[in-house]
């Protein structure tokens, strides 16, 4: 569902534009040789815009100098006071993350409002289901999907009776169901860029898995321009989590995508073991290529004829294969290796298509 466009420092978020990943730093901001280092981390992992806390003023302060060491839009993440808001926007932040509800008067929301037409940045306005007014919780008989709308659309309301319409929008909810019918709903409600995420997810197993069927679902309706995976963890998972669940809807084209065979009783071969080798190797690759890793000597060649290039696993020997054909047949402690060359060589045709 097209939304209009909208920039965020260097990127384009809607309008048709690619669904970008967002994450956020769980540094304190203030710690700057940490925040900076951190975001660089998630740069090289895939990450196209990083929301960092601002808390307290230093928080904001902060920003000016992390916004110096880092090639992507920084986002402030502001709660309750005001003030903490126009600090960051006057430190650089590309875009500020607010709920109308809790910055304050009508006085402080308009000031917050100036600040950002002033340097024309986006706000995006956030609800979370654990935030909602009482009126809402009382006309929907508790949380709905229904409810997070309204209360989001009211929040969007504010601001544009100020004039200023260069917006985002997230509704967030833990319940994954929830969340869907929400932005079901507010995809139909507004055309402001939206962006999606299963809030407080969990740990890594349970919010992979939540945010995969959420996030799925939304996106598969066309709806999101930018996404987040919630977890508790290391950033770096969030950002991995989110570039597979695009790959694999087919919204994302970069990057190597491993496929490997769940494992039987043909197995042979440690397929796990290899599996997360193969996983390291590729890391070191740029190419928009599938690689497939197989248990069985015999189904494997078919079953990876959809694959670039790939290996099976036997009993002390192997298969590397190539869209599905045996090329070469090795013994099975050369398999990485045979593997490894070839993705080399991959590289170096691939680079010399992109110099020609």
């Amino acid at each position: 569902m097209k939304t209009r466009k909208i920039k965020i420092g260097n990127r384009v978020i809607g309008g048709g534009a690619p669904v970008l990943i967002q994450s956020m730093c769980n540094t304190k901001t203030d710690d700057i040789e940490g925040t900076i280092r951190q975001t660089l981390e998630l740069e090289r992992a895939g990450c196209d815009i990083i929301r960092v806390a601002v808390p307290d003023m230093s928080a904001a302060e902060a920003l000016k100098e992390i916004k110096k060491n880092i090639h992507i839009p920084l986002v402030a993440d502001i709660h309750f006071d005001y003030r903490l808001a126009l600090a960051s926007i006057e430190n650089g932040a590309d875009k500020i993350r607010i709920n109308p509800g809790n910055i304050g008067s009508y006085d402080r929301i308009k000031a917050v409002v100036e600040a950002a037409r002033q340097k024309d940045i986006p706000i995006r306005v956030g609800v979370n289901s654990g935030s909602l007014e009482k009126e809402i919780l009382e006309k929907y008989n508790g949380v709905t999907a229904q409810g997070i709308v309204e209360s989001a659309l009211d929040k969007v309301a504010v601001i544009e009776k100020l004039g200023y319409e260069n917006l985002v929008v997230s509704i967030k909810s833990s319940d994954v169901m929830m969340c869907v019918k929400a932005h079901e709903l507010m995809a139909k409600s507004c055309d402001y860029p939206l962006h999606i995420g299963i809030t407080e997810s969990g740990t890594l197993q349970r919010g992979t898995v939540k945010s995969s069927v959420g996030l799925g679902i939304i996106l598969y309706q066309g709806i999101g321009d930018t996404i987040r995976v919630s977890l508790t963890g290391d950033p770096v998972e969030e950002v991995k989590c989110a570039k597979l669940i695009l790959k694999s809807l087919g919204l994302r084209k970069d990057g190597i995508e491993v496929v490997s065979c769940p494992t039987c009783g043909r197995t042979s071969i440690d397929l796990i073991s290899l599996a997360d080798k193969v996983e390291m190797i590729v890391s070191d690759f740029d190419l928009n290529i599938k690689v497939a890793v197989m248990g069985c000597v015999v189904n494997g060649p078919g079953e990876a004829r959809e694959a670039d290039i790939g290996i099976a696993g036997g009993k002390g020997e192997g298969l590397l294969i190539k869209k599905g054909k045996v090329i070469k047949k090795l013994p099975e402690n050369e398999l990485l290796e045979a593997l490894k060359q070839e993705l080399k060589r991959m590289q170096a045709e691939a680079s010399c298509n992109n110099a020609g």
